[in-house]
């Protein structure tokens, strides 16, 4: 006699062994981590085109590194959520809705101002990559947690950087 296929159980639906309601726990530090990471790669672009003054190439050509490194996070943060079986943003009100990062709408910064805020910035979403680190590592998502790390380190030598071209 052929056994009976029995079904999976729920979280065997998704690329994780993780408890649905751990998965979920993530994914919800996910999204607003997105939404985050968007909102710094447009104002980090903005600056990027708007920079002007002495040092203008040295910056121009620094935070267009650092905006492609920020957007290099995007699929991934997305794809994670996905892989954790979550919905994640849709469109530019999902970002506007989540978004904890403050836009920039302001003319004629001067470029030690933009670089003075970008670096608060880059701190403030590595705080939040270590609070979403905390949540990993409570829920035993420890694939998230390592990529968190890495983003981590990245966000604070972003910041050094912004921070040592400002003195």
């Amino acid at each position: 006699m052929t056994p009976t296929p029995t079904l999976a159980p729920r979280h065997a639906l998704f690329a994780t062994t993780l408890p649905r309601d751990a998965a979920e726990g993530v994914f919800a530090r996910l999204n607003p981590l997105l939404a985050d990471v968007f909102t710094l790669y447009m104002k980090t672009k903005n600056f990027h085109w708007h920079m002007s003054g002495p040092h203008f190439r040295d910056y121009h050509l620094l935070l267009d590194e650092q905006a492609a490194q920020v957007f290099a996070m995007t699929d991934d943060i997305a794809e994670r959520v996905r892989k954790l079986g979550g919905a994640t943003l849709h469109s530019i009100g999902d970002i506007t809705r989540l978004q904890r990062l403050r836009d920039s709408e302001q003319h004629g910064l001067a470029a030690g101002d933009m670089l003075l805020e970008l670096h608060a910035d880059n701190q403030l979403l590595a705080a939040s990559m270590q609070e979403a680190h905390a949540v990993c590592e409570k829920l035993g998502d420890v694939a998230t947690a390592s990529m968190l790390e890495v983003w981590i380190d990245e966000a604070q030598r972003r910041a050094w950087f912004l921070r040592e071209a400002c003195r």
